[in-house]
């Protein structure tokens, strides 16, 4: 080849770096722990905001505070005695972020304040180029989306809602400005985050008024302050991890048991705690008709339940209001419902959750694969699927923490660690082959989504025991994405698949043929 062909010859590129963690939430947390504990130092974590913590960040309505108990909730790894409540609130769960960070040298791989607009892989390079808000181009040779569920907030679909004339509000956005003192202030919504909500703000309200559509299972809340005492038990590690076991076993029966245990246990199981529960919520609503109202119908397990000591109290309330006509449209000066009346307030607040499985919600920026292969568009069209919830065919080095058959209902932070522990182990794989691109193989994720599917096919969401809960768990192609699975097996199957069902491409360019990128290039 001639000085002259060689030096028309398109450079091959080398990354930015090894790994791009597109999230800082315990998504982007845990895995950046991982990464480090193979050996993966080369990474960075970017974010929107600007701090970590994700949905613990961006969420500080009033009330907010985990609702599966804290010691339970927080990395098995970092197991903490000192949270100052049961159920810690939302302001704890942002310290033990940053907690984390610091304890586990990821400070300085933060790239706060990025939004990150778009990825696409290249093709030649074997590499992702994201591109940002700022207009700034990041190359790695990994990317892993720890984005999570709970991130675009969904704004509910109501003619002239931003025709209000007063404050519009929703929790996921919450504006610590807004007094809502002595104000007429109205509720969409009865989920968990309602719950939490309403009866945090009810004293402050003139009057407060809750649209209901669908009615919540509600459990009581064995909630109290951790004191001194409480500290030094859960200081020991031994109790604490018994505690945790313990806890882990009735999450697990409780809730992925559900939709992963035998049918006739399940059913067996749901229809006898029913009968508890229902009573229980029977007694804390004195007027008949609201709690004919505040009842479900649906079956327990239907949607993810809830617990308050306070919720079904607060509607004892004389300037407490329970609406379940359903809402027409909103005014200048209010809630028209469907029944012509016109209910006046000062203040919306929408607590009407996240687009989670929406058509369009995920991901929530343009990601191009082989090819330009795009990843929402191949969900639209042939259902959302992954393998383990990590991988996705024609979307080589990239890696997602919260994909469609990943998550078990129970703990969010279990799918984390699973997750993150079988990514950061491909990725480490693919160095020690010395490739320059793996690949989920084809047959192996069509067999583990064929079985995800053959599964829900028992999965009770899908009977009549469910009609009308109007349940995020599934989603807009009919399924449950939702992995019809056991956290054991689940946190088994993602530390010990056989590493050959990646394909891994070897193909680096030499080192004279590198140009390398900077972090700045456009």
């Amino acid at each position: 080849m001639s000085r002259d062909a060689g030096r028309d010859a398109p450079a091959a590129v080398r990354p930015d770096h090894e790994v791009i963690v597109v999230g800082a939430g315990f998504g982007g947390i845990g895995t950046g722990i991982a990464l480090q504990r193979k050996g993966i130092h080369d990474f960075v974590i970017v974010d929107k905001w600007d701090r970590v913590g994700g949905t613990w960040h961006a969420n500080t309505y009033p009330g907010v505070a985990v609702d599966i108990p804290s010691f339970i909730y927080s990395f098995s790894y970092e197991q903490r005695g000192d949270w100052s409540r049961i159920f810690a609130p939302g302001a704890e769960l942002r310290e033990y972020a940053e907690h984390m960070v610091d304890k586990y040298g990821l400070r300085d791989r933060l790239r706060l304040n990025t939004t990150v607009t778009g990825a696409e892989f290249d093709d030649r390079n074997s590499l992702w180029r994201l591109t940002t808000d700022g207009g700034h181009h990041l190359t790695a040779r990994h990317v892993v989306l720890a984005i999570g569920g709970l991130e675009r907030p969904k704004m509910p679909d109501i003619p002239g809602l931003n025709d209000f004339g007063g404050t519009l509000v929703h929790t996921a956005m919450w504006d610590h400005d807004v007094s809502l003192r002595g104000k007429r202030v109205a509720v969409i919504g009865t989920g968990a985050t309602a719950l939490q909500l309403i009866p945090a703000i009810v004293d402050d309200t003139e009057h407060l008024t809750v649209f209901q559509r669908t009615p919540i299972w509600v459990f009581p809340k064995n909630d109290a302050e951790v004191g001194r005492l409480g500290r030094q038990v859960l200081g020991r590690k031994g109790i604490r991890s018994a505690l945790r076991a313990v806890g882990n076993v009735g999450t697990e029966i409780a809730m992925s048991g559900q939709v992963a245990g035998p049918a006739w246990l399940t059913e067996a199981g749901r229809k006898a705690a029913e009968i508890p529960i229902r009573r229980w919520m029977r007694s804390q609503v004195d007027d008949p008709v609201l709690r004919e109202k505040l009842t479900p119908r649906y079956g327990l397990g239907c949607k993810r339940p809830s617990m308050s000591n306070d919720y079904l109290k607060t509607f004892n309330r004389s300037d407490v209001s329970l609406v379940t006509d359903s809402i027409e449209r909103v005014t200048e000066r209010g809630v028209v419902t469907a029944d012509g009346a016109e209910h006046e307030i000062d203040v919306l607040i929408c607590a009407t959750g996240f687009k989670l499985w929406d058509k369009g919600a995920i991901p929530p920026f343009p990601v191009r694969g082989r090819n330009g292969k795009d990843l929402e568009k191949f969900w639209d069209e042939h259902r959302y699927q992954s393998y383990q919830g990590v991988s996705v065919p024609g979307f080589p080095n990239a890696f997602t923490i919260t994909g469609p058959y990943g998550f078990v209902l129970g703990s969010y932070i279990w799918m984390i660690e699973a997750t993150s522990a079988h990514l950061a182990r491909a990725i480490a794989e693919s160095k020690r082959r010395g490739a320059t691109e793996i690949e989920i193989r084809q047959e192996v994720h069509d067999e583990y989504f064929r079985r995800c599917l053959q599964r829900q096919e028992k999965n009770f969401l899908f009977t009549p025991v469910c009609e009308g809960s109007n349940t995020y768990y599934i989603d807009n192609n009919g399924d449950s994405p939702f992995r019809p699975s056991t956290h054991g097996e689940m946190y088994w199957q993602n530390r010990h698949f056989n590493l050959d069902v990646y394909r891994y491409t070897t193909g680096a360019p030499a080192p004279s043929e590198v140009a390398v990128l900077s972090e700045e290039a456009s």
